[in-house]
């Protein structure tokens, strides 16, 4: 059985998989609960509404509940700015999208989001597989929850980033 923890059996269109397709459902109703909207149109079929989160201009990107959480969605913008594949992406730990020296802030944020079911306004330092930094503003960080209210996970979007110039070698500031 595909699912949608072992990336190695997803399709070239991932938002296609029925558990990439259950996933965004997850994503789109506990974003909807924490905020009061919806991130797509919602009256579309369960495979259009997965296609439409998957092809959005946005970032969208969400983790699991293990001790160091994986990665279990990108959508094709998170792809593309992390630049990492499906499979890639989604078989690494979400602590290793921020530097080491911002990982402190990011637990902090989580932990918010852990308390506040979502924040709205996280703004950060990210780096690409191929060590690019970006920052991102505005983000909304939300927790995932399942139809029995379990919690299992966490989730992001955003729509401003910006690159950042690459730092000279020696220098600290980051």
């Amino acid at each position: 059985m595909t699912n949608a923890n072992n990336p190695s059996e997803l399709p070239a269109d991932p938002w296609r998989q029925p558990a990439i397709r259950e996933h965004t459902q997850l994503l789109l109703n506990s974003f909807q609960r924490w905020l009061g909207r919806d991130l797509v149109k919602r009256a579309q079929s369960t495979e259009t509404q997965a296609e439409m989160l998957f092809t959005a201009p946005c970032v969208v990107v969400s983790h699991g509940v293990q001790e160091d959480p994986i990665l279990n969605y990108g959508n094709q913008a998170a792809l593309q700015l992390w630049e990492m594949d499906f499979d890639t992406l989604t078989s690494i730990p979400s602590r290793l999208t921020a530097e080491p020296m911002h990982r402190d802030e990011r637990a902090q944020l989580l932990a918010r989001t852990t308390a506040n079911g979502f924040v709205d306004d996280y703004s950060g330092i990210r780096i690409s597989r191929t060590g690019k930094r970006f920052l991102i503003r505005q983000a909304i960080v939300w927790n995932l929850l399942s139809e029995a209210d379990e919690y299992v996970g966490q989730a992001a979007m955003f729509s401003d980033w910006e690159w950042l110039p690459v730092a000279a070698a020696g220098d600290e500031r980051g």
